[in-house]
């Protein structure tokens, strides 16, 4: 699958995510940014995609498209959020001769030159055959991830499965393992990998065991589906930030009405796409808990510091590598700009103060508990048997207002001055909308 198609698919399950199905097939496209010919292709290879992956998982086969897209409340791991992963971006080609290569390694040892003639036997006719430099290619990929290993050091080398881990352990032993990656995929960041070994691991018990209510030991609630799609591009960005290179991209600000724009090759059908060409040295990623967003912070050469919503980003490519002491140079002045930011923001410090109740006697005071948990660098002062006073400073107070507003009653501000006649305004508000109850 092209890189291209890969960012409209993920945005159009995204968009499916945060509405349930309320747009029509025209509302769609337009949305996306492209036309309802490239919608329903786009429908119909997702269903290639997620009705190949029910064929391998017997417990869940049978199930329709539509079916794919419901949330069940209590599975994270639907194919909602992972089935397009699954298919790892790859070409039809290089999907279809790593597959023969992993099932013709699986106890076996071969060589790069016999697996070139296997490949020139197994490969579907209508598919371009490899050449040994593809092979060995593919060889040394699979090498790197820990899929396959040399079964000796003499040449020719001879190439193996590397399942050692998993053959080596006891059932109650893969059982423990199952149940470790699975609280981890799902309490963890980042979170794509580990559910993909999650489902192997998952797989492999089935199979050996025959018992598939032994990996049903937890259930969780997934909130934010759209962290997951991005983590598609998480991997790319820190990879490029690891080797300092500048990448590219088209960002659709999460204000603009289209999210996606197609990439026309035929010059009759250009047309002036609605996103941002932007080219960016990036520096560093942040997560929003709260709202469960990733962030891409970077020096832009026009712009200096810029932040991105990584949701907004397509058509990601990497350039050149950037000046060492450049990097170094802007890494710090990011860090100094975001040094006292609740999350990214990089306006004028300000302290905050806030007045926190107790819940009252013989109550545990989860309040305070709260605070000394999620206040960051905050220091709390003036304590009574009643109130406590919290103190911060914070890059403007946009982003630690709905911090202090999720405390609801519990708490008063007291300085800004502006922030506390914010907060006053929006709770006259919230108590108009029940003055006629």
């Amino acid at each position: 699958m092209a890189r291209e198609s890969f960012d409209k698919e993920i945005q159009f399950l995204r968009m499916l995510a945060l509405t349930s199905g309320a747009y029509n097939r025209q509302q769609y496209a337009d949305k996306l940014g492209i036309s309802v010919h490239t919608f329903d292709k786009t429908i119909k290879r997702l269903k290639e995609i997620a009705s190949s992956v029910h064929q391998k998982l017997p417990a869940e086969s049978g199930k329709e498209f539509a079916e794919t897209m419901r949330y069940s409340y209590l599975d994270s791991s639907d194919p909602m959020l992972l089935f397009l992963f699954r298919a790892k971006s790859l070409k039809e080609t290089e999907s279809q001769r790593l597959s023969l290569l992993l099932a013709a390694l699986h106890g076996e040892a071969l060589t790069a030159k016999e697996l070139l003639e296997l490949c020139s036997v197994s490969m579907p006719s209508e598919l371009s055959l490899p050449d040994e430099k593809t092979i060995r290619g593919d060889l040394k990929y699979l090498e790197q991830v820990g899929v396959i290993k040399r079964a000796d050091r003499a040449r020719p080398y001879r190439y193996t499965t590397n399942h050692d881990l998993i053959q080596n352990l006891s059932n109650d032993e893969l059982q423990d393992l199952y149940d470790f990656v699975d609280i981890m995929a799902n309490t963890q960041l980042p979170s794509v990998q580990g559910y993909l070994l999650r489902d192997g691991l998952k797989k492999h018990i089935v199979r050996e065991q025959s018992d598939v209510d032994s990996t049903s030991s937890f259930l969780y609630k997934y909130h934010y589906y759209s962290r997951i799609l991005d983590e598609g591009h998480l991997f790319v960005l820190l990879h490029a930030i690891l080797s300092r290179r500048w990448v590219s991209f088209i960002y659709f600000s999460p204000k603009k009405e289209t999210s996606y724009a197609s990439k026309n090759t035929n010059p009759l059908f250009e047309k002036e796409t609605e996103g941002q060409q932007d080219t960016l040295l990036p520096i560093k990623v942040i997560y929003d808990h709260q709202y469960g967003r990733w962030y891409l912070l970077g020096h832009h050469l026009r712009s200096g510091i810029k932040k991105y919503r990584l949701e907004g980003l397509t058509q990601i490519s990497t350039g050149e590598t950037a000046d060492e002491e450049l990097f170094a140079a802007k890494s710090t002045e990011l860090e100094q700009r975001i040094q006292h930011s609740w999350l990214i923001d990089t306006g004028r410090k300000v302290t905050v103060q806030v007045r926190f109740f107790h819940p009252g006697p013989g109550i545990p005071n989860f309040v305070k508990e709260r605070v000394l948990l999620q206040g960051q660098w905050g220091t709390v002062t003036d304590e009574s048997d009643e109130t406590f006073i919290y103190e911060i400073e914070v890059n403007g107070t946009i982003e630690i207002k709905p911090w202090i507003r999720s405390f609801g009653s519990s708490c008063e501000v007291l300085t800004p001055l502006k922030l506390r006649e914010e907060m006053i305004a929006e709770w006259k508000e919230i108590r108009g909308y029940y003055e006629s109850l």
